[in-house]
Order: structure tokens, then sequence, then C-alpha cells
């Protein structure tokens, strides 16, 4: 399927005997959500009809994506959404059309968890994310006394945000250096400063870091793995990864453009974020809800927690263990 912008997904004529699930995209080039949304197409068929829309980054166009979906009187709507502060909005949209709907990777707050009974979360805890990518750095740290450049026992770092006020930004950006201090390593901060998830936003940010802290800097962490490889990609024009010169690179998704730079021996190691699951949990929610059926274990295949939220663990990874990666 393609997405076109802020419409529908181009796709097969629907089958009037199956459900309909309306899904909403926050951005349909997002990497993470490329894999989330195929997952999503895979399940479903077969099963039920799957209208998928673009919402482009904009809450605006995901707004009249949901009015949409609802004057089409969709079965189940599943929303990635663009501004997890307005949730409330889209939920009190659905609950006046009585049409469950679960929402994706970008969790609501609680309070509006709590606003209508048909209201489902699938996703993972961010804060787990940022513990693994911590540890990978710590692990690498301690077995490689080289990393500390100029010997004073203090790693120096710099960290590349996803979008200010994203509940996993804050998450994995707080985390990971608690589990690096939590190992008994010492950290200093040398910058930090957001790539809003975006590659070349990320090689921009990490060139501007070289530039000012060059041989200062020790480890490279990122909320994602498409800013991990911009970094890298910076990291590349200013001569590392060749003649010895190496900077350890952590990121978050194992999406496969991060699994290439694993094998490539580039990206020191990532945390799968499990698209599959997480689409797969995400269709499967819907669709029994589409149904009119109560969501249980099993007829999700899934554990709901509170009877509301869906988690799927996250895994660290690196070049030792990429087989395990779907």
């Amino acid at each position: 399927m393609t997405l076109g912008a802020g419409c529908a997904a181009k796709k097969p004529a629907a089958d009037a005997s199956r459900s309909t699930i309306g899904v909403a995209i926050y951005k349909a080039s997002d990497t993470f959500m490329i894999w989330e949304r195929d997952a999503i197409v895979k399940a479903a068929k077969n099963k039920a009809n799957v209208d998928i829309v673009d919402s482009e980054n904009s809450q605006a166009t995901q707004n009249d994506n949901i009015d949409h979906f609802i004057e089409s009187k969709v079965d189940a709507l599943a929303i990635n959404p663009v501004d997890r502060t307005m949730a409330g909005m889209l939920i009190d949209k659905a609950k006046a059309a009585d049409i469950p709907v679960v929402f994706m990777n970008r969790e609501p707050l609680p309070d509006d968890m709590k606003k209508w009974d048909k209201v489902y979360y699938v996703g993972a805890k961010a804060e787990e994310s940022g513990m693994m990518e911590g540890q990978l750095i710590a692990d690498y740290w301690k077995a490689h006394p080289e990393a500390d450049k100029n010997q004073d026992g203090v790693l120096q770092y710099v960290m590349l945000q996803g979008e200010p006020g994203h509940q996993d930004a804050q998450l994995r950006t707080k985390y990971a250096i608690q589990a690096i201090e939590d190992a008994g390593i010492r950290v200093e901060k040398v910058a930090q400063d957001t790539a809003l998830w975006e590659r070349l936003k990320a090689q921009d940010k990490m060139a501007e870091f070289l530039a000012k802290s060059g041989d200062r800097i020790e480890a490279v962490l990122a909320n994602n793995d498409d800013m991990a490889l911009g970094a890298i990609d910076a990291l590349k024009a200013a001569g590392y990864f060749k003649k010895g010169k190496y900077m350890p690179v952590v990121g978050v998704d194992a999406a496969p453009p991060a699994r290439s730079a694993l094998k490539a021996g580039t990206l020191l190691g990532t945390v799968l974020n499990d698209a599959v699951n997480q689409g797969i949990a995400t269709f499967n929610l819907a669709h029994v809800l589409a149904q009119g059926q109560l969501p249980t274990k099993a007829n999700t295949g899934y554990d709901i927690t509170d009877g509301k939220y869906i988690w799927i663990s996250y895994k660290k990874i690196t070049s030792d263990n990429l087989d395990e990666v779907e």
C-alpha cells in the first residue's frame, strides 16, 4: 500500500462483509511507523479492511482524518497521534460516534485513557529502552579503557533527542543516563539537542557538536536509530570508523537501516522497539473491538494490563544477536 498525502491509502475494493478499521499514522515517512504500518497490513490480510492515512505530522490534518473515518462509519480506529496531548479530543469524537479506538506508539495522557471504556493503547515502556541504551554504552566503556580518551574517568557524551515534549524522548534521555550512572560510571553532558527523530537533522546537529567539542566527545546516545544514523553520517565525514578512529553510538528501534549499520560496525548497538508485534497487537485489538467483543489475551494474543494497555517488551540488539530480529 502507498499513502497519499493526508488521504486514504490506495487499496483494493473493500470487502463489505468484513469490518473496516481506520488507521491514522502521524507521519508516513517515519521509519518506525513504516515498519509498524506494514505489520498492520500483513496482520489484516483476509481478516478485515484497513484504511490507512498519513496525517503529515499535522494535528489539524489528523483531526480531519478522524472526522472522515467517523463519517465513513468505520468499525474501529487505530491512531498514532501527532500530539499525544490532543488524544482526549480524538477520544471525545470517537465516543460520540461509539467507535472504539486503539492508540499506538504515542501514549495518551492517563486522564485521557480514563475517558471511556473503549479506549486502548499498544506500545512499549520508553524508560525500559532508555535503560537498555545506557547499559550498552556502560558495557562498552567498561570493556574498552581506551574509550576514555582523556583518561579522566568520566564519560563525556552527547545526546540527540526526539521532538520536545514527546514522552519517549524525555524518558529515553533520562533513563539512558541513569543506567550509565547506575553502572558506577561518572558522566558529563557535552551537548544535547533535538533532531526531531530525523536522520538529516541529526547529521547537522552532530556536525555542530563535533565542530564545537571535537575529541572531547566519547559517546553518542540517540533517542532513535534514524538520529543515531545521522550522527554516524557526520562522524564518517569527520574521519571516524577508519584507521582505528571509533565512536560508540547507540539508538533505539532496530529497524533495517540500523541493522545494516550494526553489520558494518558503525553502530555499537540498538534497542529493538518491536514494531512488528506492536502492529500485530494493534490490529488484533482493533479487530476484536470492531466485532463488538471484549478484548482478552485469548482473542488478541497479548496480555492486557489494567484492562487497557498492551505492552511490548524491548530487547538489546548488537551484532552478536542480530539474527533474533525479524
